[in-house]
């Protein structure tokens, strides 16, 4: 068996952690290819080694003296290196990479640094070989990631060595520019390595015990979910729920990788296993997990006879479309057609939309209401499971809370509703204490 393991920023804050890491890796040599994040918080006061080099390279863009600050960001890799005992020096890549930001190399370049330099360490401390991410993931000109050029180019790499580091959030532009990923994405590069090495399982090591059922700020001890499905994890990732990059997902997706999320403080639990398919599922629960979000918005046009009037959907859609905007859900009626907006992505186009929709359809009212919480109740048994709908809204109206909005596909994965943002943390608890408790 083949293993990529990916370590996120808490896993690798400082040198006892770093032991604890090797400690993974060497119980299991199928343990082959290791994708590193930057250091994280060392406590809840402390500030994540990605921070630090924005704030650094923020200070260089606009002349000021680095020196000081970038002396501290030092410490924190000098103080790992310290802590494991090992004979080994930074100084070079430090005095190339202040130097790249006095002459303004670019946000990405800095932020990426995070990676490389924990990577360095990482490699060194394990004894495996070194891949610079630049040299093997690739970004087109426009910016997006170039996923084939990329899985040949790694492949053939990785075959190269038998055991490696690749640090993750970051890759090159066809100009050799560094580029990262969203924050987060050293979960995609884990992804990625997953795909290129074809390995049996890609175990993502984190600060907790895997996915839970809930949002443990909301819900007291959520359940954990011991297996999901990468169409449930999309749904739950998509409406809020953390721990893995819900972009992380398609790589290994793409190649039928299972994921397997585990605890670096806790490496005796099995953790969460994301598959491509299952049959099992938890009887009792019906529902695999419930997360949400606020920050959405009602964009609500009447007009009479909306249903039998050729392409009024489309035209309406192109008006958010020509404004660079993406809808999130479209339940509608037979005079009435709502759609459901991110509220930050309206701003400075309220009344272009609404002007826009005026000319291209006609409508006899338009409103656009702001204040929208949507909630996600995912579940693969929830398809066989009688009364899963009408019990999701008898625990919000035995709440005392009015329901906005139903939308369900026809796949019944997943039921969104969306409530009043006032009401959005008590709907939350009452689908939990329904389906669970």
């Amino acid at each position: 068996m083949l293993k990529v393991v990916k370590f996120g920023g808490s896993s690798l804050a400082d040198a006892a952690q770093f032991k604890k890491v090797a400690d993974i890796i060497a119980a299991e040599p199928e343990r082959r290819y290791v994708v590193p994040s930057a250091p994280g918080k060392r406590s809840k006061t402390d500030t994540k080694v990605t921070d630090m080099l924005y704030t650094c390279y923020e200070m260089a863009a606009k002349g000021e003296n680095i020196s000081e600050y970038f002396s501290e960001i030092e410490a924190r890799y000098n103080g790992i290196i310290e802590g494991l005992g090992m004979d080994y020096s930074l100084n070079n890549e430090f005095e190339m990479i202040r130097n790249a930001f006095i002459h303004k190399a670019g946000r990405d370049y800095a932020a990426s640094r995070g990676e490389y330099l924990n990577g360095k360490i990482l490699a060194r401390y394990l004894g495996f070989d070194f891949i610079d991410a630049a040299e093997v993931i690739f970004f087109n000109d426009n910016g997006q990631f170039d996923s084939e050029r990329t899985n040949q180019v790694l492949s053939a790499e990785l075959k190269k060595h038998e055991y490696a580091v690749i640090p993750g959030f970051y890759g090159s532009m066809p100009n050799d520019t560094i580029k990262t990923f969203s924050r987060g994405g050293s979960d995609i590069t884990g992804s990625i390595v997953a795909r290129a090495a074809e390995c049996d399982l890609y175990e993502n090591w984190t600060d907790v015990d895997g996915f839970l059922m809930a949002d443990p700020r909301i819900i007291d001890n959520p359940r954990p979910i011991a297996e999901i499905t990468y169409r449930e994890l999309r749904e739950l990732s998509y409406m809020g729920a953390g721990v893995l990059h819900e972009d992380a997902i398609f790589p290994v997706r793409f190649a039928g990788i299972p994921i397997n999320i585990r605890n670096t403080n806790n490496p005796a639990a099995h953790g969460t296993l994301i598959v491509a398919s299952s049959d099992k599922y938890d009887t009792g629960n019906v529902i695999t997990g419930v997360a949400g979000k606020k920050g959405f918005s009602v964009l609500s046009v009447e007009k009479d006879m909306m249903n039998n009037e050729v392409g009024f959907g489309r035209r309406l859609l192109e008006v958010l479309e020509n404004n660079n905007i993406c809808f999130e859900h479209l339940p509608s009626g037979i005079d009435n057609m709502s759609v459901i907006i991110n509220t930050h992505d309206l701003e400075g186009h309220r009344d272009q939309i609404v002007n826009g929709i005026c000319r291209q359809v006609n409508p006899e009212t338009i409103d656009i209401e702001d204040g929208l919480a949507l909630i996600a109740v995912v579940g693969r048994a929830m398809v066989k499971a009688k009364g899963t709908a009408a019990r999701v809204f008898k625990a919000i109206s035995g709440a005392g809370i009015n329901i906005r909005m139903i939308d369900q596909g026809s796949s019944e994965i997943s039921i969104i509703v969306g409530v009043e943002e006032n009401d959005f943390e008590e709907a939350m608890k009452a689908i939990y204490q329904e389906f669970v408790y």
